[in-house]
C-alpha cells in the first residue's frame, strides 16, 4: 500500500516580539512629551539630557521602520491580492510618522539651544502630533499587518528584520540601550524569548554592561 501525503501549511511565525518593541516605542514617545513639558525655562543642562534621549528614540524608531520598509513590505506585497491595501496603508503611515519625527527633531534642535518657553511648547506640540501618528500606525500594524505577516512570511524572512536592526544600529552601547527600552516592560516569558534570540555574547553584554548602563540612563532621563 502506498502511503498518501497531505500537503501541510507551514505553521504561522510568532510575531509577538514586535508587539513588545511597540510597547517601548509607545512609552518613550509619551514620556518625551511629558518630560520636556516639565523642563524649566533656561535649564539647558536638562534640555541636553532630553535631547540626547530623543536622539536614542529616533535611532530606534528609524531603524525599526527602515527594516520594515526594506524587508517586510516587498515580500508581503508580492504575496497578497486584496490585502495589498493593508501593506500600502502601512507604507503611507510610515511616511506620516517620519514627517512628524523630522518636525520633532527640528524642534529639539531649536529648543536645546536655550531651553526657551516658546521653543519648548512648540516641541511638545510636535511630539504630541508625532505620537498620534505613531500610535495610529502601531495599533493598525498589530491588528492587521502582523497577522498577515505571520501567515505569509517564513521564519527566516522574519528573522532578517531583527538581524537588520542589529547590523544597522551605529554602535553597541546604543544597541544595548535600545534593548533596555524593549525589555523594560516585558514580562518573564517575553524576556526569555528575547534572550533566547540573542547570541551568548549579547546576553553577557546585557547583563554585565547593558543593564547597569540602562538603569543609569533611566535615572538621568526620568529624574
Amino acid at each position: 500500500m502506498t502511503a498518501s501525503h497531505t500537503p501541510t501549511t507551514p505553521a504561522a511565525i510568532d510575531t509577538h516580539g514586535m508587539v513588545v518593541v511597540h510597547r517601548g516605542l509607545r512609552r518613550e514617545s509619551r514620556l518625551l512629551a511629558e518630560l520636556i513639558a516639565a523642563v524649566e525655562p533656561g535649564d539647558t543642562a536638562r534640555a541636553k539630557v532630553l535631547a540626547e534621549h530623543f536622539a536614542l528614540y529616533r535611532t530606534g524608531l528609524d531603524g525599526h521602520h527602515h527594516g520594515e520598509d526594506e524587508l517586510l513590505w516587498p515580500p508581503l506585497l508580492s504575496r497578497v491580492d486584496l490585502e495589498a491595501e493593508i501593506v500600502l496603508r502601512m507604507e503611507a503611515q510610515h511616511e506620516r510618522v517620519a514627517g512628524s519625527l523630522a518636525a520633532a527633531e527640528a524642534g529639539v534642535a531649536a529648543w536645546a539651544k536655550a531651553a526657551g518657553v516658546a521653543e519648548r511648547d512648540a516641541l511638545v506640540a510636535a511630539l504630541v502630533e508625532h505620537r498620534a501618528a505613531l500610535i495610529e500606525h502601531l495599533d493598525d500594524e498589530e491588528a492587521e499587518l502582523l497577522p498577515l505577516a505571520a501567515r505569509l512570511l517564513t521564519a527566516e524572512e522574519w528573522q532578517k528584520l531583527g538581524d537588520h536592526f542589529v547590523e544597522s544600529t551605529p554602535d553597541k552601547p546604543t544597541l544595548l540601550m535600545l534593548l533596555g527600552v524593549v525589555l523594560e516592560e516585558a514580562d518573564a516569558d517575553e524576556r526569555a524569548t528575547i534572550f533566547a534570540g540573542l547570541p551568548l555574547q549579547g546576553r553577557i553584554a546585557w547583563r554585565l554592561l547593558g543593564r547597569p548602563m540602562y538603569a543609569r540612563m533611566i535615572r538621568r532621563v526620568r529624574g
